[in-house]
């Protein structure tokens, strides 16, 4: 017919472009609208910056946000939700300030993406800060940004926080029950859990897929079996629902974990729907922490015929190889990921102090105060060695002398994060640290020996899940 859509008509497809993730539909609009001169509109530019976050564009997020000629906040909250939603959250929290100097207030949807950035970086202090920016009391009346705000303070390892803000809040929808369970859960606090989830339908909400999450998660980091396998049978028994594949991969995790690994194989091998690469890669984490190597080379078989370019799969039956001595074995996993160019994942710690995040490295040295740092692991070191730690070298997954192997072990990210945190922080500070992969054995016992040396509470969030070191124990009771 001829006729040229209008602004209003532009936003619509790309919004539904971007719920659908058709990048190269949108790509085709984008080029449209600079071809009539509709790009210049802001909220046709807006609609381009969250298409292609919700792409993962982020490069072409970034490009259309700074093209525009005026920003209105719509448009700061969806390039800061954007980089939050895509794994980057530094980029979000620069935004957030740049923002600020902008002297535009943050909306509902810009708070909530900083404080998904503060929660993945263990950023308390920001978070708090944040938060301080908005009247307490929309937190407490907006369900979106109360499970923002709650989710935060769980995820930085604060559960006073985050239960005093779920005990404050005027209207609780499912999703703030679901974030406050799912918190507890990560946390260790698992009686808790199993207590707000009977609170749940005396309180009017029907329990979900997402609920149920929060209660297998939390056995599975208590190695609450029985319990599990109940909570299990009754989501579809009980409650009429139907277990998601995630469902399967929470028991996967519960039953590996606990040693059941035939019982977990056999779950997956009559599970409704495929096993996708999560599920086996449970099933492969309980391997490594069993040493059972027959069953990991079965299950890293089904992983590399999912997702061939996945390092990770690699790295964990190398791992399992070299914590056996089976070096040949481990070398030559080693060597298959170097002829098809892959990667390890580097260790990665972050420590925020005075509202600044750092970020360290396995073997870090590019701090600024690194000599200090490496300084009071020295010290550390002899503290720990007077006390009876003696380094569990076989951590160290290649064959080197043991000399090396303590060396290495010495300069994981996690304790360079906590050398930094005890010489900038006040004495009695709690130390947080959030790292990107599961903490080893090694760190483990020597974390629980600095927190009764140095009389301070450390809490790491690993990929795993919490561990509140207190006086020379930890809150996972060596279960992770």
């Amino acid at each position: 017919m001829g006729l040229t859509p209008d602004s209003f008509s532009v936003v619509r497809v790309l919004s539904a472009c971007g719920r659908l993730g058709d990048l190269s539909s949108g790509e085709w609009i984008d080029r449209y609208i600079t071809k009539i001169g509709m790009g210049k509109n802001v909220f046709v530019a807006t609609s381009l910056v969250d298409l292609y976050a919700k792409c993962g564009q982020m490069v072409k997020a970034r490009g259309a946000f700074d093209g525009m000629h005026e920003k209105d906040i719509v448009s700061w909250s969806s390039m800061i939700t954007g980089y939050a939603s895509n794994g980057l959250p530094k980029e979000a929290i620069d935004l957030f300030f740049q923002m600020q100097k902008e002297n535009l207030k943050p909306d509902c949807y810009a708070m909530v993406g900083f404080l998904s950035a503060c929660a993945r970086l263990g950023a308390l202090e920001l978070g708090d800060w944040a938060s301080s920016l908005i009247d307490r009391h929309e937190f407490f009346m907006n369900p979106v940004l109360g499970t923002a705000l709650i989710d935060m303070y769980a995820k930085c390892g604060s559960m006073v926080q985050a239960w005093e803000v779920f005990k404050a809040m005027k209207k609780r929808d499912h999703v703030v029950w679901n974030a406050t369970m799912s918190g507890l859960a990560m946390n260790g606090h698992v009686k808790a859990v199993f207590g707000l989830f009977g609170q749940v339908e005396k309180n009017g909400i029907r329990a979900d897929g997402n609920t149920f999450m929060g209660l297998l998660c939390g056995c599975s980091h208590a190695g609450l079996v029985d319990e599990g396998r109940r909570y299990f049978n009754n989501i579809s028994s009980v409650f009429s629902l139907t277990p998601t594949i995630e469902h399967y991969g929470c028991m996967v995790d519960l039953l590996g974990r606990a040693g059941f690994l035939d019982e977990a194989y056999n779950l997956i091998k009559t599970m409704p729907m495929k096993a996708n690469s999560v599920v086996w890669g449970a099933l492969l984490g309980g391997c490594r922490l069993h040493a059972h190597i027959q069953f990991a080379e079965l299950v890293l078989k089904q992983l590399i015929e999912l997702e061939p370019w996945n390092s990770a799969h690699y790295v964990l039956l190398s791992n399992i190889y070299s914590a056996s001595q089976k070096w040949d074995e481990a070398a030559y996993t080693r060597s298959r990921m170097n002829e098809q160019g892959m990667k390890k994942i580097p260790g990665c710690s972050w420590i925020e102090v005075n509202g600044v995040v750092h970020e360290f490295l396995v073997g870090d040295k590019s701090h600024a105060l690194s000599e200090k740092i490496y300084t009071k692991l020295d010290e550390l070191a002899k503290e720990l060695r007077a006390a009876g730690y003696v380094p569990t070298t076989n951590f160290v997954l290649f064959d080197i002398e043991e000399e090396e192997k303590e060396h290495f072990l010495g300069c994981h990210s996690e304790k360079l994060a906590i050398a930094f945190g005890l010489i900038s922080t006040a004495p009695k500070d709690t130390i947080r640290v959030v790292k990107n992969l599961r903490v080893c054995g090694d760190c483990h016992e020597a974390i629980k020996l600095i927190s009764k040396i140095t009389e301070r509470q450390i809490i790491l969030r690993d990929n795993n899940r919490f561990h509140c070191f207190v006086d020379g124990s930890c809150s996972c009771k060596n279960y992770w």
